[in-house]
């Protein structure tokens, strides 16, 4: 690698830089859709947000195409290594998030990748069409953990349903199209390669498994949403498993997900094939955990023991 003196003076600083679907990144750490709020920070802490960005690349909140409130509270419980969350997707819908929401985002100063979820594919074809104009957005996150109401199935969990919602989107933007994956799907293999047959640019995975938590006297779901996604230390395992396989069975770039807290959890899961990583339920602990983890990587690489065999610690 490449690189600048440190300011000790005595190592050089490894370059950090990469290109993902043809975009220039600072590095590789990106956030979890929905797991920080840029817009909410920088009223917060100001512009000094930007001076310390924790990511390389920004992904917002997924919109859809009408507004949602979400569903009713309560809306997390914690696990013994993790979280379940039945957020339920609340936005301001493409109306709202083009005139209120971006004109806040287009001053991160990283690339903007817009989520987007339809609950068929004109809806996904309207989002798409939308955002993949604006100058302002640099590639599009395809959220497809929705059931289609044509079909009723979730679209990223059955490989043609998937094919089907990436073919009905390519034509209507040249933007880069990441399809973000379930980790509920039978396949995920047989998935992420019908996302790169139909068109997709890279994919991202694993979002949350499906959970749910009982409340402690009454025995009923205490979640507003009945149940939730479990994110967190408790799903890097199978988060990890399922990046190696498919990294192993598809030519465009994978972005790994799932547990992600320190930079050798990213190493991890760089190893095993992504290209780029993501920070999710860490943020919501630390939110300068993007920042932390990328300096983490960063001495990783800078001592060459990136690709060391993991610690069994969590």
């Amino acid at each position: 690698m490449t690189g600048a003196r440190s300011t000790a003076g005595d190592r050089v600083a490894p370059d950090r830089s990469i290109e993902l679907c043809g975009v220039p990144l600072r590095g590789p750490v990106l956030n979890g859709s929905g797991t920080f709020d840029a817009i909410a920070a920088r009223k917060a802490f100001g512009d000094a947000l930007f001076e310390r960005f924790p990511f390389d690349a920004f992904v917002s909140k997924t919109i859809t195409l009408e507004p949602r409130q979400g569903n009713p509270p309560p809306r997390l419980w914690e696990t013994p290594a993790g979280l379940i969350n039945s957020i339920g997707l609340p936005n301001k819908g493409l109306e709202g998030f083009l005139g209120s929401d971006l004109p806040e985002l287009r001053r991160v100063p990283v690339p903007l990748i817009v989520s987007v979820m339809g609950f068929s594919r004109d809806e996904l074809g309207a989002l798409v069409a939308a955002t993949g104009q604006r100058d302002e957005v640099a590639m599009l996150e395809l959220n497809v953990s929705c059931p289609n109401v044509e079909t009723g199935l979730v679209m990223g969990a059955d490989p043609a349903e998937t094919a089907r919602a990436v073919e009905r989107v390519r034509s209507e933007t040249e933007k880069p199209l990441i399809v973000k994956l379930t980790p509920n799907a039978t396949d995920p293999c047989a998935v992420a390669g019908a996302a790169q047959d139909a068109g997709a640019d890279a994919v991202s995975l694993v979002n949350t498994l499906k959970g749910m938590a009982l409340h402690p006297k009454t025995r009923e779901p205490w979640l507003g949403g009945s149940t939730g996604g479990v994110s967190g230390p408790a799903i890097r395992a199978i988060a990890l498993e399922q990046v190696a396989a498919v990294a192993g069975s598809v030519e465009i770039p994978v972005i790994g997900m799932g547990g992600i807290a320190s930079g050798r959890h990213a190493a991890d899961f760089m190893a095993a094939g992504a290209s780029a990583v993501a920070v999710g339920t860490e943020s919501f602990r630390d939110p300068l955990a993007g920042r932390r983890i990328a300096a983490e990587l960063a001495d990783l690489s800078l001592t060459g023991i990136e690709a060391a065999p993991a610690s069994t610690s969590v």
